[in-house]
């Protein structure tokens, strides 16, 4: 391509709404234009970027018997109503309504219209395994996009979804999907991190795990073990933890007392005040499950998992109370809540359950309990893991030391089970003619995310650095002058190259080496060739990007390098 003719807009300040550097960085080197609020045009550098991790999906997705279909971006509501998903899927649904009056929604994720598919094409176990995937576009109304690619309103996705008749067939699909997602993750030079996750709302009935690029910029807290390959999103870590012992001739705690406490509402308050220290203290929140109030007691110095409370409460929306449904669950404003003589559902974390003695709200201004007995002054009927993972925590499985990490979801794997299959009558007839549901799993990754993540890990200060495999144009030529020997030089390496199948980036614009200069770096192709004054002697000055390491080579020699980096 010769760069005269390329549309590549580079903008030389960095666009104020950019936060990240990913997204500061497409902007400015021509890869993405915004349209609106989390919506963006691909412009061909981006577009190239995206057409080579699509390449690569599609080598491996195939490679793992999977088989490439289209679906439609825009679904009757009435499927997701009959998968039970229509009203609990939230605001980020994109729903709309045609002429004739039928509902509709622009496809976040295809778990029904897949299931749908197959269910009216497959009914004998002997069309199963199957395997379909899709590189599309998806639709979520996000309440802030931000970041650029990171967090859009469109986006491109690679979505795959397994039919097996049983656990042990969806096991063996599983397995093929996440080898082939570590081979794509590792073919797009990321750094990434492979660990198990929470299901969220596409929901299911068997393991999950989420692919993690490692990035200060990412919204996802890591958790990994430094002694062994533990590794989990902060929703699903765990801690380890051994129940205490139970003391032996101790003194009775005596009766739970109301403690005077003008003016303090929050832990850091009874910490800083009163001397009080946060592991003694019962922190009690007030939730919203499905519209239905309940409550958590945590250890001050923790947080409440509320990935983890979802699930024990088996709701699909948990939301923090509002004032007003905590007045009226507990009689006292936010702060003041406490666990004895709640008439709601209670869950305790086990570490408050074990506690001998605490502090707790008293469900009234300017008071608190002190001598609450955990069993003794309110039930412990549903105790269990609630809290967030700390970074002074131990390992769950090696007793090793845990730290957390940020990271970019860029790939997520579920086993679905019958979640949809039997809601969706997706059913099929085994070898003895019993009729049985189809066991699915699901397969998703972020493609256009990919992009953003890759540039994240992949830039220095100049611009873009960008891993062979994905780079646009394998080799960016420079000659300086628009004649002479620079000029028939570059004429005759760049047809060369382009004949023996690379491809070339050919900076023939009529602008002085520094712009040239600059942009090379800018946009970050993995090679530059500038041709000089030494061109008339046949030499070439060949730089890596990535290292900065400048050769003076012949240009058969140049040609040769090129060439062997694209084996």
């Amino acid at each position: 391509m010769k760069q005269s003719t390329l549309f590549m807009p580079t903008l030389r300040e960095v666009p104020a709404e950019a936060e990240a550097a990913s997204h500061r960085l497409m902007l400015r080197a021509g890869l993405i234009r915004p349209l609106a609020a989390g919506i963006y045009s691909y412009l061909p550098l981006g577009r190239k970027v995206l057409r080579r991790v699509e390449e690569l999906i599609r080598r491996e997705m195939e490679a793992a018997g999977a088989q490439e279909v289209l679906l439609p971006a825009m679904q009757p509501a009435e499927l997701w109503r009959e998968s039970g998903r229509y009203g609990v899927y939230g605001p980020e649904l994109v729903r709309l309504t045609d002429r004739h009056g039928r509902e509709f929604a622009l496809g976040p994720t295809h778990e029904e219209v897949i299931t749908t598919l197959v269910r009216d094409e497959i009914s004998s176990y002997r069309r199963l395994p199957m395997t379909l995937y899709q590189i599309q576009t998806k639709f979520r109304d996000e309440r802030r996009p931000r970041f650029g690619l990171l967090r859009g309103r469109e986006f491109l996705m690679k979505d795959a979804y397994s039919f097996d008749a049983d656990w042990e067939g969806l096991d063996r699909s599983y397995r093929r999907m996440e080898a082939a997602y570590h081979r794509i993750m590792q073919g797009c030079g990321l750094r990434y991190r492979a660990v198990e996750a929470d299901s969220g709302s596409i929901g299911g009935e068997g393991g999950t795990h989420e692919f993690m690029a490692l990035c200060a910029v990412g919204e996802d807290t890591i958790v990994s073990c430094t002694a062994c390959d533990y590794a989990a999103n902060l929703e699903k870590a765990e801690a380890a933890w051994t129940p205490p012992e139970a003391p032996q001739g101790e003194v009775p705690v005596p009766d739970a007392e109301r403690w005077h406490t003008p003016g303090v509402r929050t832990i850091a308050e009874l910490t800083e005040k009163l001397g009080e220290e946060a592991g003694l203290l019962l922190k009690t929140l007030i939730y919203l499950a499905d519209g239905q109030p309940a409550a958590v007691v945590v250890r001050g110095l923790h947080e409440v998992n509320e990935a983890k409370v979802r699930a024990a409460l088996g709701a699909d929306v948990l939301e923090l109370a509002d004032a007003e449904t905590t007045q009226r669950v507990t009689g006292a404003r936010v702060g003041l809540a406490g666990p004895v003589g709640l008439q709601v559902p209670l869950l305790v974390d086990r570490e408050a359950a074990a506690l001998a003695e605490g502090i707790t709200g008293a469900n009234e201004a300017d008071w608190h309990l002190r001598h609450v007995v955990p069993g003794r002054d309110f039930p412990l009927e549903r105790v269990g893991d609630y809290r967030n993972v700390r970074g002074d925590d131990a390992c769950p499985r090696c007793g090793g030391g845990l730290e957390q990490h940020r990271g970019i979801e860029v790939g997520h794997v579920f086993k679905l089970g019958t979640k949809y299959s039997a809601k969706l009558g997706a059913v099929f007839t085994d070898e003895t003619g019993v009729e049985r549901p189809m066991i699915m799993g699901c397969y998703g990754i972020g493609v256009s995310r990919i992009l953003s993540a890759v540039v994240e890990q992949h830039h220095d200060e100049q611009g873009i650095v960008w891993p062979e495999g994905l780079a646009p144009f394998d080799a960016h030529l420079i000659p300086l002058g628009q004649e002479g020997p620079a000029a028939e030089l570059a004429d005759r390496l760049y047809a060369e190259l382009r004949s023996r199948g690379a491809e070339m980036l050919l900076d023939d614009r009529a602008e002085r080496p520094g712009v040239k200069f600059k942009d090379a770096d800018l946009i970050g192709l993995p090679v530059r060739i500038v041709i000089g004054r030494d061109a008339a002697e046949g030499f070439v000055e060949y730089k890596e990007r990535r290292s900065g390491e400048t050769f003076k080579l012949t240009a058969e020699e140049a040609a040769a390098r090129v060439l062997a980096g694209r084996a």
